[in-house]
């Protein structure tokens, strides 16, 4: 039977990609998102496509939740071989002097909490298989903190943290954890949507080159395939 990747996230711009170049190699694909309504648009277009999608809503800031989740996507699709965990936080940027307790936890349940919460859920199985992928999506703040933009980017950057902890304690099992840090706007995706229409993300989103997501998908590929680094920083911002 074919292989199963999760899209924990999955939206029109990074994680429909994600679908397509996963199952161009054979992989059948779950998709996992709150909102139902784009959820099942998404699977409905996948399928005419020729892709053997399924849909999954769910609140993924309820880490409590995470285990019967991966369990329905078992009894629907098999075994699940790789994960991609990218969704869209609700807290915006906002200068680090200006951060509040409140606005900084918010967010923890997703952007931390559930990461763990899934990993935990498919992490046994991984290691008596000896393979399996863990593919986690955060933003250039995670990598490079900037002056007033704060607010996500310590959230991101300690799940950061954790995944490079947890592919040094991996790799040896055959189970490989990596991290696409995106600096830049995916086209036709919400965040970049929401950043056009949010007067205080003008100056931010200007500053950001724009990015195909089949290129991105096409990076997460060869993350999975080659496991030979734990980040990809897209574009570098070292020659960006």
């Amino acid at each position: 039977m074919s292989k199963v990747i999760a899209v924990f996230g999955a939206g029109q711009g990074l994680g429909t990609s994600i679908a397509r170049r996963f199952a161009a190699e054979g992989f059948r694909v779950a998709l996992v998102a709150r909102r139902k309504d784009r959820l099942d648009a998404l699977v409905d277009q996948l399928s005419t496509e020729g892709i053997e999608a399924a849909g999954f809503t769910a609140d993924l800031s309820a880490p409590e939740d995470i285990p019967a989740l991966i369990e329905a996507i078992r009894e629907r699709l098999g075994q699940i071989d790789v994960i991609e965990y990218g969704p869209i936080p609700s807290g915006r940027f906002t200068p680090a002097a200006q951060l509040e307790p409140d606005a900084l936890a918010q967010d923890i349940p997703l952007l931390l909490l559930s990461p763990l919460a899934i990993v935990q859920a498919v992490l046994a199985e991984w290691k008596e298989r000896g393979d399996g992928a863990f593919l986690m999506t955060t933003g250039a703040t995670a990598v490079h903190p900037m002056p007033h933009a704060s607010g996500v980017g310590p959230l991101m950057a300690a799940a950061r943290n954790w995944l490079y902890s947890l592919n040094g304690e991996l790799a040896a099992s055959g189970v490989y954890a990596g991290t696409l840090s995106i600096a830049a706007f995916i086209t036709g995706s919400e965040a970049a949507e929401a950043a056009a229409a949010d007067p205080e993300a003008a100056s931010l989103a200007a500053s950001l080159p724009v990015v195909d997501p089949a290129d991105l998908a096409g990076l997460y590929w060869d993350m999975y395939s080659k496991r030979d680094r734990v980040e990809e920083v897209h574009p570098d911002l070292k020659t960006s």
